[in-house]
């Protein structure tokens, strides 16, 4: 049980559902109930499917293409400010972030990088190296299943807000999302510069 815990802590941190939270809303704040439960569903199925094969194969991966965690973060903080930009450089009446005939947003930038950023990836990796296989993989599948619940009932969290909050709280957690993808960008950067 004590190395449940010790594994199940850093996953939630890396995950860390709250405060995606806000950035999720403000991507899906105009969408239909049914589109914003489909994004969530294809969104944990990628994060699940990512971290899984992050789990058994990361250090494979990163070693046979070239790359290090800091290109990954970077890649990341790219993304996900891109995405922020986009919605922030809308008029009023354009300020939708997505649209019910999206697609694929769930699995890029909603469900890779925000639910399974660099951040979740990394923590994978190492808890694999101390507790093996099945422990990580529970515990990554534990917090993922935690993510769906909280996004599927963050439309109530609207609800309470009323419209015009809601557009609002897209708007300022749009800056919020752009600077996480800052922070990414950032992070990769002064990694790659300590090992020179």
């Amino acid at each position: 049980m004590s190395d449940f815990i010790a594994c199940f802590i850093p996953v939630f941190v890396a995950v860390n559902v709250l405060g995606i939270l806000p950035s999720f809303m403000a991507m899906t704040n105009d969408l239909s109930v049914h589109a914003r439960k489909r994004i969530t569903a294809q969104a944990c199925a990628t994060a699940m499917v990512v971290g899984l094969v992050f789990v058994f194969l990361g250090k494979s991966i990163f070693n046979f293409l070239g790359i290090t965690i800091a290109d990954f973060q970077i890649a990341g903080g790219v993304l996900l400010f891109l995405f922020a930009l986009r919605d922030l450089n809308k008029g009023h009446e354009g300020r939708r972030v997505l649209s019910d005939s999206d697609e694929d947003v769930g699995i890029v930038p909603i469900g890779m990088p925000l639910i399974a950023g660099p951040g979740v990836l990394t923590t994978v990796l190492v808890l694999e190296g101390k507790y093996g296989f099945l422990l990580t993989s529970l515990n990554l599948l534990i917090n993922i299943g935690i993510v769906y619940l909280v996004f599927l009932n963050s439309q109530h969290i609207l609800k309470l807000m009323g419209k015009s909050g809601a557009t609002a709280f897209g708007k300022v957690f749009s800056i919020f999302l752009a600077a996480i993808g800052i922070s990414l960008i950032r992070s990769g950067i002064l990694a790659f510069v300590e090992k020179l």
